[in-house]
């Protein structure tokens, strides 16, 4: 099976776990995401299946936009709900001005240090097993950019909040930089995933609707993305046999009215993606990819 599902992953699963239920749904072993969800963490989570799992490389650079609540007063260990509060405890009185100030030094290009109790390899170890084990993390900051960041209530000692950030930004150290900033200390108390890249809410199936679709339709056809709505920054070129026939050999291949494009989409018919491929010079492109 062949695919790309968005799923709305519920709160207490990890992006592990999801992708375990999909794979026992379908029966097709072949499943990865795009883009780990924490386990508190809801929403957009799209999977790719069968053949298309090797696309995951074209998704990596892709941005991500959440809502979600942060919650003022005191830190944690891993940066949210979920962990053990760490210094003082305190009950601020913080204003929603103030909020706005402080988060203005969280947009636009900044220097971000990931959570200790993260997925980043530090030794060839992913950081949280470190940190789980009482182990030092030495982690480096990254290079992020949040493209929004905004307030946009506060109840009691709890602001609600949306962004829109590059990959590899974590939400989490933005929620406690923040609270280090104000000195009451803060943590993510919810998370929601809106977007990611060009998957939406609106695209989105639960779990339990894809259970109820596999009992009328085993194939789960009406989940699935159309092939030509992935990767729409690339042009979708529908070769003909020729084409198909040198590309899906690996040689190189004339698609001439794609003389700009650096990088295609290559179709059989309306929904048999072929190939991604590279232009070379002038409308001669060589395959990248080859899916079918």
């Amino acid at each position: 099976m062949n695919g790309l599902v968005v799923i709305d992953k519920p709160g207490g699963m990890t992006s592990h776990d999801v992708v375990a239920r999909v794979r026992r749904l379908t029966g097709e072993q072949s499943v990865g995401h795009l883009g780990t969800l924490d386990p508190m963490a809801t929403g957009v989570l799209p999977l790719l299946l069968g053949k298309f799992t090797r696309l995951a490389q074209f998704f990596s650079t892709a941005d991500k936009s959440y809502s979600g609540s942060i919650r003022f007063g005191f830190a944690t260990d891993t940066y949210d709900a979920e962990g053990q509060p760490v210094g003082p405890v305190s009950e601020p009185t913080l204003t929603l001005d103030q909020l706005h100030q402080a988060a203005l030094p969280f947009r636009g290009e900044i220097q971000q240090m990931p959570p200790a109790y993260s997925a980043k390899k530090v030794g060839g170890k992913a950081a949280y097993k470190l940190a789980r084990a009482g182990q030092p993390v030495e982690l480096k900051p990254k290079t992020i950019h949040i493209h929004a960041f905004t307030i946009d209530a506060l109840d009691s000692d709890t602001a609600a909040f949306r962004m829109k950030v590059s990959a590899g930004g974590y939400v989490r150290s933005v929620a406690h930089e923040i609270g280090q900033a104000l000195g009451c200390g803060a943590h993510l108390a919810s998370l929601r995933r809106t977007q990611a890249g060009v998957f939406t809410l609106a695209q989105a199936w639960t779990l339990d609707q894809l259970e109820q679709l596999k009992i009328t339709d085993p194939s789960l056809d009406p989940a699935m993305l159309h092939p030509r709505a992935m990767l729409p920054e690339m042009p979708a070129v529908t070769a003909d046999a020729i084409a198909l026939g040198r590309l899906r050999n690996g040689a190189q291949a004339n698609l001439a009215e794609f003389s700009a494009a650096p990088q295609v989409r290559v179709f059989a018919g309306q929904r048999e993606l072929v190939a991604v491929a590279k232009r070379i010079a002038g409308t001669l492109f060589q395959p990248l990819m080859i899916l079918g």
